[in-house]
């Protein structure tokens, strides 16, 4: 993929989320008051046919504001057209005295029935991440580029294992963490930067075998590097929630430390 200048890359965002946020408020508008936008666009009003417009709109604004942050065209067009769809639905419901028939609502509720299993499917596919994901030039890593959270495991001076979730990010021969200056884990990784790490769920329970490793914090462009690439596969959880929770949490935890996790597994050479 090329890279665009910064000038062409902010442009490309701020249209498509212009775009996307203007074309779904028409579709709200259209849904929550239609005499109001036929009587704006100086068309005449019909309840049912506006309700849809305002479906559809809402679909397509939902569809290029989801592109800005998954990386998946079949799950951002699955999501956008059960959106649009499921509405479409509702106003069936909703119109059923100025037309239309039950048997109408009750099949466009089976598509959306039947797509958001498509969803699902494709999320199960894509191993529940939606954003961008990098590329592992080491085997050891491969199976944790579409892994959302480790197990890590940090020893104390008696060493005495301690261990933790963590959202991972790969990107080569290297994968990438944060935490909080102040937190145990990183104590022990400045004492001892040997840990083990391994999949897991979100709250830490092993899926998997754990591997040795070697952790690094970084500073300056490697520091921003990682958040970048959390930033870019985990785009609400890192780009928004954990960030806005580190800067509440900074007085008592520290500031937000990123680090570089090395697999030192033997096949890798």
């Amino acid at each position: 993929m090329n890279r665009l200048s910064k000038p062409a890359q902010i442009y490309l965002i701020t249209v498509t989320a212009a775009v996307g946020t203007v074309t779904a408020a028409i579709g709200i508008w259209c849904l929550v008051d239609p005499n109001s936008f036929a009587d704006a666009v100086g068309f005449g009003a019909h309840r049912h046919f506006l309700h849809d417009v305002g479906a559809f709109q809402l679909g397509l604004g939902v569809t290029l504001l989801l592109a800005l942050i998954w990386a998946d065209a079949l799950a951002t067009a699955l999501a956008g057209f059960v959106v649009a769809n499921t509405v479409h639905t509702v106003n069936h419901v909703v119109d059923l005295d100025v037309g239309g028939s039950a048997a109408q609502a009750w099949v466009l509720g089976a598509v959306s029935a039947a797509l958001v299993l498509a969803f699902v499917l494709r999320l199960r596919q894509l191993g529940n991440v939606l954003g961008t994901v990098g590329t592992a030039t080491n085997p050891t890593l491969a199976p944790f580029v579409r892994q959302k959270t480790i197990r890590l495991t940090t020893f104390r001076k008696d060493g005495t294992p301690g261990s933790s979730p963590v959202s991972i990010v790969v990107e080569g021969d290297r994968a990438y963490f944060r935490s909080f200056e102040r937190a145990v884990k990183v104590r022990r990784i400045r004492r001892n930067p040997s840990v083990e790490f391994g999949p897991s769920t979100a709250s830490g329970k092993p899926t998997g075998p754990a591997l040795p490793g070697r952790v690094r914090l970084l500073e300056g462009a490697e520091y921003q590097k990682a958040a970048r690439l959390l930033r870019q596969k985990y785009p609400f959880l890192h780009g928004v929630l954990v960030p806005s929770a580190h800067r509440l949490m900074r007085s008592k935890f520290g500031r937000t430390i990123h680090a570089e996790l090395t697999p030192l597994s033997e096949s890798w050479s």
